[in-house]
């Protein structure tokens, strides 16, 4: 398919709103099949495993699994788990959609890695139908290999997918929807036998980190906060990978946001907790970047706040490709996020009222 034609990853309602759909017990992996496009029936064309990688044996939350040989056709039940795919040079012969954030079954910030793999077939986009994962459509795609790390599976649900294929689910100290990009990057590289480039992968993107930390010096002792305009203010913890992006960039998290939140990735507080959003930055991803200010700033409790008058504030656009990159946060979104980020960041602490907009690129 030409690049012009293909769907780009959008995100239909808020950010909260599709995140709160992942900690549901319904929360789905794959579509019913009449949802579904062609399979992918073909073998991957991708890179080879190293020499004596296979058998492999993974633990994980649910025990251990062993992968016998190298991987051909891989399931990425876990909602972003095909960026670390691609990029160690396999397209699974299905992915899984992320309910309202993703139309295509590979984002832009990947498409390069897609681009490159000769022969490579799109992948099956397997929807959401609120049901968990489709057994039967998964079936049919023949996998030999079902990854499910930044996912929520029940016990019940690894059992019948174990019955398809060896399935890898995350380390049992993540929880749900919470294994870090890293972690993501060099099991899946395990998995497949490519360990050694997984960790290149993971030291490539570090030093994109270690680079912006270096150029923006006022990064380090900053502090800042990811927020969104859902049911009031819906901030996000420690342990979600927004905010995982800011401490990366060198930035400190409010000292007590996760006893603000409680036992959470993100939670709802109240206006009484309104200073948790005074911070030297405070990243909002929003409906509309143009008109989100004057909509949070009717908001006297908010709005006198110096993260305001100062213009400390980002604003993300959730239905734009940065918006769902920074929802992914993955190997290969990470980049692609830091680049327009960065900017932004230096704008807010800076407190340069007005510059602090979306990437005009998105």
């Amino acid at each position: 398919m030409p690049r012009s034609t293909r769907p780009r990853f959008r995100l239909a309602a808020t950010l909260a709103t599709a995140s709160a759909l992942l900690l549901g017990a319904t929360l789905t992996a794959c579509g019913s099949p009449e949802e579904n496009e062609p399979d992918n029936a073909g073998g991957n064309p991708g890179n080879s495993a190293d020499q004596g990688a296979f058998p492999v044996t993974i633990e994980h939350r649910f025990g251990a699994t062993t992968i016998e040989e190298e991987p051909q056709k891989i399931v990425t039940v876990g909602l972003t788990d095909q960026d670390a795919v691609l990029a160690l040079g396999k397209v699974p012969v299905g992915v899984t959609q992320w309910p309202s954030v993703q139309e295509a079954a590979v984002g832009p910030w990947a498409q390069d890695e897609m681009d490159a793999i000769a022969g490579a077939e799109e992948p099956t986009l397997l929807k959401d139908s609120g049901t968990g994962p489709q057994l039967e459509r998964i079936t049919e795609l023949g996998p030999d290999l079902i990854l499910a790390l930044y996912a929520g599976l029940t016990q019940e649900q690894y059992d019948n997918l174990s019955r398809i294929a060896p399935v890898v689910t995350a380390p049992e100290e993540f929880e749900d929807w919470g294994i870090p990009w890293q972690d993501q990057t060099l099991i899946t590289g395990q998995a497949l036998g490519v360990e050694d480039e997984a960790q290149q992968l993971v030291d490539d993107v570090q030093s994109s980190f270690d680079t912006a930390r270096q150029n923006h010096p006022e990064f380090e002792g900053a502090t800042g906060i990811v927020a969104t305009p859902y049911e009031g203010y819906f901030v996000f913890g420690s342990r979600d990978q927004r905010s995982r992006l800011l401490t990366e960039l060198g930035f400190t998290l409010p000292t007590d946001l996760d006893e603000a939140i409680g036992d959470s990735w993100g939670a709802n507080i109240s206006n009484e907790r309104t200073d948790l959003l005074d911070q030297s930055a405070a990243v909002w991803i929003v409906p509309d970047p143009a008109t989100a200010p004057d909509e949070l700033h009717g908001d006297d409790l908010y709005a006198d706040l110096p993260v305001v008058t100062e213009g400390r504030e980002v604003f993300i656009g959730e239905t734009t490709d940065y918006g769902a990159a920074l929802s992914f946060s993955t190997v290969l979104a990470m980049p692609y996020v830091v680049e327009r980020l960065t900017p932004q960041l230096a704008a807010a602490v800076d407190g340069d009222p007005g510059t602090a907009v979306e990437h005009p690129a998105d």
